[in-house]
């Protein structure tokens, strides 16, 4: 399991003459606890007089903002965008059939479904209904939402079905059969696992590896599991067998499995934080340790082992510096003697996003001036040979995403090396290619339709200067005849953490809803994020987290500077660890900013280890409850730093009851603070939808058209 697959969602002070430069950080607060925290009632997720008070701020906010002219209007053409029965379906390979999840209209929770890729090629494909989500929630009274399928190959007649309740993150895995299109009931030995952030994956046809809440002692503090267990059908999960255990202060603990015939790997993993792991390889009965620096991130491919680095590394008189992939021989690596080659060194502006692999190639996703390109490296042809590299032409600039479709349990897979290429930027919308390794032959597969008229907009890259001088890379999409007159309503959006990059995207509800109408939207690639590797985001955690909001805080001096627009018309917007960020810009520099959308965000920095899955993002922010972490924490924590005679700019609140992830505290208790201390605060939150904050697309474009109209009315009419 790849590290950067969990992060499973985003400028410099320069000297302006209409702008107050960065104020002098203030003293360090003074840590808020229990006794001294008048919100902490908010906490209380489900709480009868915590949710009254969700109600009370919902119906005001809705009241404000939904009674807008043309919100109506705008909520209906980010529906259809939602709902548009001309979307790309995105299809998984199991086995024979390509499934797909298809949320529309007539199925808000929607239809996992599957066909044929050659059906699947036709403009208008047959499909077969497997799961109906909506009527298997009305039949049971639940409001299940997709949480994904774990199917047992070659066969693939049997399936773990993970189902959420409203969105969460806690799922209930149900054993499903894909023939009779029916679970699996515990009296015909089906696997049913009870609500819990779990864990699971095939052992074998009538035995599983699972993760979850066993009682007292079972997680880490983080909230996932801490012991791995096998578990034989026809038998309680109370007596399934420890195989792996890791330490309660770690993120969590996990197996993969890998059943290539010839290759059978079974690997498990401990991570003491959320960038480090240390592996075990089970060797019939005994857990050999796999060595590799803590922070690395290694697996097995089919003869090869892989690793990417993400600090310098010396192995013997090689010298290898972060952000490389490198590759060995499996067997020489299990036996302490691999010789490692590098098939990505990383530069100033090119970075590994990504890697897919097929039968016999690796195809590399990497990022250049955070645009994608594409290269495959071809494994030797002989022993001692060497590998050998091909650039793949592809659509440039943009976006890329490639998805594998070889299946390593069929021994003559005709899709052996096939994948899926999916193009895309911010005017062009989404294309999906089946492309093959060794060509630039590519065929076109669907084409997601335009959903506003992009003619006439346009799309500039540009670049600010930090604070200490680092320059920070953006995107500004400018509408129809728009021109730098310094008044356009602009919505710079930003994420800056975990090392994911923000890169373009096609967003049908961004087009209808804010460029199509005069809104300028503007994408910044900050300081935490993964544009350029892994030193562009250790550049900006912990101690140096400030860089973040630096970076981002430039990015809007440069939108004033250059008169794309003015405080007054310049909104915000973040969610999760980008609430974080807006949260924090909008403290630090007030007088930047017209509007701030915040949503899902972490926002009490003195308390987030605590809440949820907050102890796992300590390696990103440090640990509030040493004195050393909390003295740079708290310089920038928001439910901290606000204070009653600052002037603030509006802010928009939006959270979701069920996001298990982010704790709604977060919001709840910023919101209250801020009004309590007469800062103008509108608040909605979701009582559905988990981290994402809608559970299907009604809520969504409920959501969406609310922050714009709050967008609207505070950055265009002044």
């Amino acid at each position: 399991m790849s590290f950067k697959s969990l992060l499973a969602a985003a400028a410099l002070a320069l000297a302006l003459p209409a702008v107050a430069q960065t104020p002098a950080a203030p003293p360090a607060a003074a840590p808020m606890t229990t006794d001294t925290d008048p919100f902490l009632w908010l906490e209380d997720v489900t709480g009868e007089r915590a949710l009254a008070w969700v109600r009370g701020r919902n119906a005001i906010t809705e009241a404000a903002l939904m009674a807008r002219p043309g919100f109506a209007e705008r909520e209906k053409a980010i529906r259809e965008v939602l709902d548009s029965r001309d979307q790309i379906p995105a299809i998984r390979r199991i086995g024979s059939h390509v499934y797909n999840l298809w949320r529309d209209a007539a199925n808000p929770r929607g239809l996992w479904r599957r066909t044929t890729l050659e059906e699947y090629r036709k403009p208008q494909p047959a499909w077969e209904t497997v799961l109906d989500l909506d009527a298997l929630g009305k039949a049971e009274g639940e409001n299940w939402v997709w949480g994904g399928a774990t199917c047992h190959g070659p066969a693939y007649r049997r399936c773990l079905l993970q189902l959420s309740r409203g969105g969460a993150d806690a799922t209930v895995v149900r054993e499903f059969d894909l023939v009779a299109k029916r679970f699996v009931p515990a009296s015909e030995g089906g696997f049913t696992v009870p609500e819990a952030k779990t864990s699971v994956t095939w052992a074998d046809g009538d035995g599983l590896w699972i993760g979850t809440d066993f009682g007292p002692g079972s997680l880490t503090t983080s909230g996932y599991p801490r012991v791995v267990k096998r578990w034989r059908r026809g038998t309680p999960l109370a007596d399934a067998k420890t195989a792996f255990e890791g330490r309660v202060d770690d993120v969590y603990a996990f197996v993969s499995v890998d059943r290539t015939p010839g290759f059978e790997r079974t690997v498990f993993f401990r991570a003491p934080d959320f960038y480090s792991s240390e592996m075990v390889l089970l060797q019939g009965e005994r857990l050999v340790p796999l060595p590799k620096p803590l922070d690395a991130n290694l697996r097995f491919w089919r003869e090869h082992v892989l690793m990417d680095l993400r600090s310098d590394w010396q192995h013997g008189a090689q010298r290898f510096v972060r952000g490389s992939l490198l590759v060995a021989d499996a067997q020489a690596y299990l036996a302490g003697r691999a010789t490692w080659t590098a098939l990505f060194t990383p530069s100033a502006t090119r970075s590994l996003e990504d890697t897919t692999t097929t039968r016999s190639r690796i195809v590399l996703n990497i990022l250049d001036n955070v645009a994608n390109r594409l290269e495959e490296w071809a494994q030797p042809a002989r022993p001692g040979a060497a590998w050998t590299r091909r650039a793949v032409q592809a659509p440039h600039p943009g976006t890329l995403s490639v998805a594998p479709l070889h299946d390593p349990l069929q021994k003559d897979d005709p899709l052996a090396e096939d994948y899926l290429l999916t193009s895309a930027d911010f005017l062009q919308p989404d294309t999906l290619w089946l492309g093959r390794t060794g060509s630039d032959v590519r065929d076109r597969l669907k084409s997601r339709p335009s959903f506003f008229n992009a003619e006439g907009m346009r799309v500039e890259q540009r670049f600010a200067t930090s604070k200490d001088g680092t320059r920070v890379p953006y995107f500004v999409v400018w509408p129809k005849g728009a021109t730098a007159h310094g008044r356009n309503p602009t919505l710079l959006y930003g994420y800056g953490g975990f090392e994911v990059p923000m890169t373009p995207w096609y967003s049908g509800g961004i087009g209808r809803a804010w460029t199509t109408q005069g809104g300028v939207f503007v994408l910044a690639n900050i300081r935490g994020g993964g544009e350029f590797g892994p030193a562009w985001h250790q550049a900006a955690i912990l101690g140096h987290k400030q860089k973040s909001y630096d970076d981002f805080a430039a990015v809007a001096e440069a939108l004033i500077r250059d008169k794309v627009t003015s405080p007054a018309h310049l909104g915000i917007e973040g969610g999760s660890n980008g609430g974080l960020l807006v949260g924090a810009v909008m403290l630090q520099r007030p007088e930047l900013f017209g509007a701030v959308v915040c949503q899902v965000p972490l926002l009490d920095m003195r308390r987030y280890h605590k809440l949820l899955a907050g102890a796992s993002w300590m390696a990103e922010y440090g640990d509030p409850d040493k004195p050393e972490h909390w003295a740079f924490i708290s310089q920038y924590s928001p439910y901290q730093n606000v204070k009653p005679t600052q002037k603030l700019p509006p802010v928009l609140f939006v959270t979701s009851t069920r996001d298990d992830r982010v704790h709604p505290g977060h919001a709840r208790k910023m919101a209250a603070r801020m009004i309590e201390q007469g800062h103008r605060v509108w608040y909605w939150e979701n009582i559905e939808g988990g981290h994402g904050g809608a559970a299907d697309n009604a809520q969504r474009a409920r959501m969406q058209a609310i922050e714009y109209a709050f967008l609207w009315k505070t950055l265009a009419d002044r």
